[in-house]
């Protein structure tokens, strides 16, 4: 656990952080009910080198500088949708963005744009206000870390009654 590794992504692959080993993931399996065939189960290359963390550490770098221009050509094409995360895999070579919108959009347009401005592979991921949140954080009216970006791994749905009680929004 914490050791750097090299995960196979499609295409290229993708730079990780061991959190369990050994026996230790099998009893989180089964307490999650989860079966081994979920997407978040990657093939493990080999262990990370200086040069892979090195790559990974500069498409990290390029996120905040590609959200602002991602927003950019939105607001450019006069999409109803909000850029709220953008996501570079390990080697560089995928940019998934995130946004919010209260309907479908067509942005088929722009993504041709997108992938020769940032020369990356382009996927667009549309996410929820809670997802969004938990993405970017927050501090919530308790005073302390939003729930759902520090412990909360699960959204169940709310009522709005009970959103009333805890005074959100």
């Amino acid at each position: 656990p914490g050791d750097l590794v090299v995960l196979d992504a499609n295409p290229g692959h993708d730079v990780g952080v061991v959190s369990l080993a050994g026996e230790l993931v099998r009893v989180q399996m089964d307490r999650k009910s989860s079966n081994g065939d979920t997407y978040d189960m990657r093939k493990v290359l080999r262990k990370a080198t200086q040069d892979d963390v090195d790559r990974w550490h500069a498409a990290r770098k390029l996120e905040d500088e590609t959200m602002f221009a991602a927003r950019k050509v939105v607001a450019d094409a006069r999409l109803d949708m909000k850029v709220t995360d953008v996501e570079y895999q390990g080697d560089g070579t995928k940019a998934t963005f995130y946004y919010t919108s209260e309907q479908r959009v067509d942005f088929r347009h722009i993504l041709r744009p997108l992938s020769d401005r940032f020369k990356v592979k382009v996927e667009m991921k549309q996410i929820g206000a809670r997802q969004e949140t938990g993405r970017i954080g927050g501090i919530g009216s308790c005073g302390r870390g939003l729930c759902g970006s520090t412990w909360l791994t699960d959204f169940r749905s709310v009522s709005t009654s009970a959103a009333r009680y805890q005074q959100l929004a």
